[in-house]
């Protein structure tokens, strides 16, 4: 059996590594370069910024997801040399408006936090900015992944594996006889498989084909900075309103970042910039001793709720969706990678497909 996936971001390619250890055949076809677009555009935090704000459904996801990702990441780097940096620095949030439901949201779920006075978030942090008076939260279990990092490894390891990744090949068009896709038209030729696969975030919808049910996806345009400081400077994650701080094992911090409605336009502008900037410096002042070393945009799949679509088409029997995961595309990606394939190879489901079945919603 072989699949045609359209994407190469981490959904595409963790759904390939999925159905290659099924022994299927896969091509992956991207419109660009693999991996980079939101999967290498965003900070790797393994959790919803905010879980206890999110749906059920994402938090199912996100927990399936962030038991699997050590294992992950531990195989990958010694499959393919490539080490993905999973670190389990914590995050910690400042001025929490709702600290009462996420200190709930703790207990119920039996997840391990604190709320910290202000001299142990100096211990915990040195150097961090903090309200006197101000709710806080820490979480010491939460990990990030150095999301290019893996996105390396993955593509390594799915070519030593078989897989072919067609890179530069835009999705124009489909053949379709029945309730059956019968081939994928691309720029550069048709390509025939038994199953075909959109994975192709912000552009899920646009490929879809035209005539039949499509996802409701949009671009939400998202912007970060990264400082090249030294390690310590900041060993923890840390987010305060829409923001966050997230430390790399080398000592680079990234900054995040914004949520834009700005179609799919990507270009970096000098508003963000100030107000990330101003953001970071203000939070942990001696991040204004280091150099700025780069400014990004990306674009995110919004799928409504930020639930995204997984499984078949409503229609179309051998066509299907793993897409729209918005700001949690990082974190649910293995969860939804393992149930799409399940749906794929009538396997008993890791999770209840109900939510996340490609239909209209509301």
């Amino acid at each position: 059996m072989e699949c045609i996936i359209a994407g190469g971001g981490i959904s595409g390619l963790l759904s390939a590594r999925e159905l290659v250890a099924a022994g299927w055949k896969v091509k992956v076809v991207e419109r660009n370069v693999v991996g980079a677009e939101a999967s290498w555009a965003g900070g790797g935090i393994l959790s919803p910024l905010y879980p206890w704000r999110q749906p059920l459904a994402v938090q199912r996801m996100s927990r399936w997801s962030q038991r699997f990702y050590p294992d992950l990441a531990q195989s990958l780097k010694n499959h393919t040399g490539i080490d993905p940096q999973w670190n389990r620095c914590g995050l910690l949030w400042l001025d929490l408006p709702d600290l009462e439901t996420a200190l709930d949201w703790c207990r119920r779920n039996g997840i391990g936090c604190q709320i910290p006075r202000e001299e142990e978030i100096e211990a915990l942090q040195p150097g961090l900015h903090v309200l006197r008076g101000g709710r806080h939260l820490w979480i010491e279990g939460i990990a990030q992944i150095r999301n290019p990092r893996l996105l390396k490894a993955l593509r390594r390891e799915l070519a030593a594996s078989g897989v072919e990744i067609l890179e530069h090949r835009a999705v124009l068009d489909w053949r379709i006889q029945g309730e059956r896709i019968t081939a994928m038209v691309t720029s550069q030729g048709n390509l025939q498989g038994d199953s075909f696969l959109i994975a192709a975030g912000a552009w899920s919808e646009r490929i879809s084909p035209q005539g039949y049910w499509r996802p409701q996806i949009r671009p939400v345009k998202g912007q970060m900075l990264l400082f090249k400081a030294e390690p310590g400077v900041l060993t923890a994650m840390v987010q305060r309103g829409e923001h966050y701080l997230i430390p790399r094992m080398d000592g680079r911090i990234l900054v995040g970042s914004t949520v834009e409605e700005a179609d799919f336009d990507k270009r970096p502008t000098k508003a963000a910039y100030e107000k990330l900037y101003r953001f970071a410096v203000e939070t942990l002042p001696r991040l204004a001793d280091y150099p700025l070393e780069l400014h990004w945009a990306g674009m995110r799949p919004a799928a409504p709720e930020g639930v995204p679509y997984i499984g078949p088409h409503p229609k179309l029997k051998n066509l299907y969706y793993d897409c729209g995961h918005f700001r949690n595309g990082v974190v649910m990606a293995p969860a939804a990678a393992r149930l799409l394939a399940d749906l794929i190879l009538a396997r008993n489901p890791i999770l209840d497909p109900e939510p996340y079945l490609p239909r209209q919603r509301r």
